[in-house]
């Protein structure tokens, strides 16, 4: 899925220069996502999509009315109700976080397009990379700061919210190295006035 990701961004960039234009990207990380997964919505995700009542059920099951206890040596601890979370590493983890994200997504997308901002997602569990192409990066800016605001008031509405501090902004230009691009000011959002990096790691691939 890595590998495919960096295919996907690695043809973006190429498609844009061949337009002549600059590639401008956001990447951000949805913060302690795997820990505050509400099961609730998850099955009502489930119910609305309309899958199979055997699928909800299983996943009802699974999830709903979980206990966990914590144990140390001889020590244990007395049950505790889980209803938030996903264990991250697990069989099901990846298809419940799809599950979970699936509507979030359906419902951005339709945003972006009826505002008619031309930014493209590309989803990574619980990371994300928000992609503008124009011949303005000032242009790319604008896009990005509301395609970011717009996702902020979805994710509060899922339970979800972003770590500010991990997002980062790159611009795919041939002439990179000779060109001051202005920055992008989130702080309005909670977020940070970004400056764009001379280099760049994104899921393991660097870019300069």
């Amino acid at each position: 899925m890595t590998s495919d990701t960096g295919v996907a961004l690695t043809h973006a960039i190429c498609s844009g220069w061949v337009k002549n234009k600059t590639t401008s990207t956001l990447a951000f990380n949805i913060a302690q996502f795997f820990p505050s997964l509400n099961h609730y919505l998850l099955i009502l995700s489930l119910k609305k999509a309309s899958f199979d009542p055997r699928v909800v059920s299983f996943f009802t099951d699974f999830l709903i009315q979980r206990n966990t206890k914590y144990r140390w040596n001889k020590f244990s601890s007395l049950l505790y109700k889980v209803n938030m979370g996903v264990g991250q590493g697990s069989a099901l983890s990846p298809i419940l976080s799809a599950l979970y994200l699936s509507p979030l997504l359906y419902i951005l997308e339709k945003c972006l397009n009826s505002l008619n901002i031309p930014v493209s997602l590309i989803s990574f569990v619980d990371d994300g990379l928000f992609i503008s192409q124009n011949k303005s990066i000032a242009i790319s800016n604008v896009q990005l700061f509301c395609s970011y605001n717009i996702l902020l008031g979805l994710l509060k509405k899922f339970g979800l919210s972003i770590e500010h501090s991990k997002t980062e902004m790159f611009h795919f230009n041939r002439s990179h190295r000779m060109f001051n691009s202005p920055p992008l000011d989130l702080s309005s959002l909670g977020g940070l006035v970004l400056y764009p990096k001379s280099s760049w790691k994104y899921l393991g691939f660097i870019f300069d």
